[in-house]
């Protein structure tokens, strides 16, 4: 099928393009994204969803969106969203009416994305070769070198070396049961026993992590977790149970009841990025590396989970709270002998709170999720709030 274009001179003004045209080219942008597309037909019908949309939902074309982009490698499918659409998060919203579409990571390096304009109306496809698709598909190839939603690297060493551990994971994790010659402390060249380890490979890595000091809702005071702290590396001797592992390296000293997560422990991120469907707010409880200013990319953890209906992908707006000042204009003018003594009496006034990025569940537990700092209008730190976007 050829390719149908407007000439520049002919296209119309994205201002003056409708809310719900830019919403349906929008979620074509991030499908041709993703693999697929919206069938042409959509942009001249009016489905149920589009229509029942809330008017918040609306999906607009970022204003300096591309008309050609070339998906490079180490590009994120997070990243490409947000060069086509103001709010990245927002394209589930049109392409969740396509049920055929079960996988969104079939985007390559080299793929093409163009935005065109067809009969007055924007639309972005995929560009391989000398071939231009307008026609719905997927390709149907192995997810080999696919570009993540998120970078994986960033997650899975988060998750080999949480330096926060969920109270599910103290119960469910394979953990040092005892050191060989009953020694109390272990070290490099040091054999331990570990119990719940699967059956592995001979010569499987895992990491060490102690179980620290206790991490608390600031809210209810409850406790939600842990501290994790890296001790070190076992390499699989002998399974069983116990099964026999040797220390190979050691950052601090490894004691019975450490836990132990797979150096290569795999981390799903097929989700799709999605704002929760019930109201939610919480608050960052905590950051990997114990930075005081968190910035893109950065893993945090917040103290609402599954319980509160989290899931992975789910996306909140994080929220930077104001101060609370004192009103310079609030108080009458008194004598300057006393102005210094009333000044203590000034009212005060809290200010609002300002939008300071996104956060992005990437696991979530029963009271408590790990997500990751996508974008950061400003400086984020712990006690921030997180809600619906």
């Amino acid at each position: 099928m050829a390719r149908a274009t407007v000439p520049a001179s002919n296209r119309p003004p994205r201002a003056a393009t409708s809310s719900r045209v830019l919403g349906l080219a929008a979620g074509l942008a991030l499908g041709a994204g993703l693999g697929f597309a919206l069938p042409a037909t959509s942009l001249a019908q009016d489905t149920p969803a589009a229509a029942e949309a809330p008017a918040s939902r609306v999906v607009t074309l970022a204003p300096d969106a591309p008309e050609r982009y070339t998906v490079q490698r180490g590009d994120t499918l997070w990243d490409i969203s947000a060069r086509f659409l103001r709010d990245p998060w927002l394209w589930p919203e049109i392409w969740h009416v396509n049920p055929q579409v079960q996988n969104p990571h079939l985007i390559y390096p080299g793929d093409e994305l163009v935005l065109s304009f067809v009969d007055g109306r924007p639309r972005v496809t995929v560009e391989r070769g000398n071939t231009v698709r307008l026609s719905p598909e997927m390709r149907g190839s192995a997810l080999d070198g696919a570009i993540p939603v998120i970078p994986y690297e960033v997650i899975a060493s988060f998750m080999s070396k949480p330096s926060v551990v969920a109270q599910e994971e103290v119960k469910q994790r394979p953990y040092v049961v005892a050191l060989r010659d009953r020694r109390l402390v272990g070290a490099a060249g040091g054999d331990i026993y570990a119990s719940k380890l699967p059956t592995v490979a001979v010569g499987a890595r895992y990491n060490l992590v102690h179980v620290g000091e206790p991490l608390k809702d600031p809210e209810t005071g409850d406790k939600l977790g842990f501290q994790g702290v890296f001790t070190g590396v076992g390499r699989v001797e002998r399974n069983g149970n116990p099964a026999k592992l040797m220390i190979t390296e050691s950052a601090r000293e490894t004691l019975a009841g450490d836990l132990l997560f797979s150096e290569n422990l795999e981390v799903p991120l097929d989700f799709v990025p999605h704002a929760p469907s019930r109201k939610v707010k919480g608050q960052i409880i905590s950051v990997v590396d114990g930075v005081s200013v968190i910035g893109q990319y950065q893993v945090v953890v917040i103290n609402r989970g599954k319980r509160d209906g989290l899931e992975p992908g789910h996306v909140l707006a994080i929220q930077q709270a104001g101060e609370k000042v004192k009103d310079p204009g609030a108080r009458a003018p008194v004598a300057a002998w006393s102005s210094a003594f009333r000044s203590g009496f000034a009212k005060h006034i809290q200010l609002p709170a300002e939008q300071a990025g996104t956060f992005l569940v990437f696991k979530a537990y029963d009271r408590l999720s790990y997500g990751l700092i996508v974008q950061a209008d400003g400086p984020i730190r712990t006690g921030d709030i997180v809600g619906n976007p």
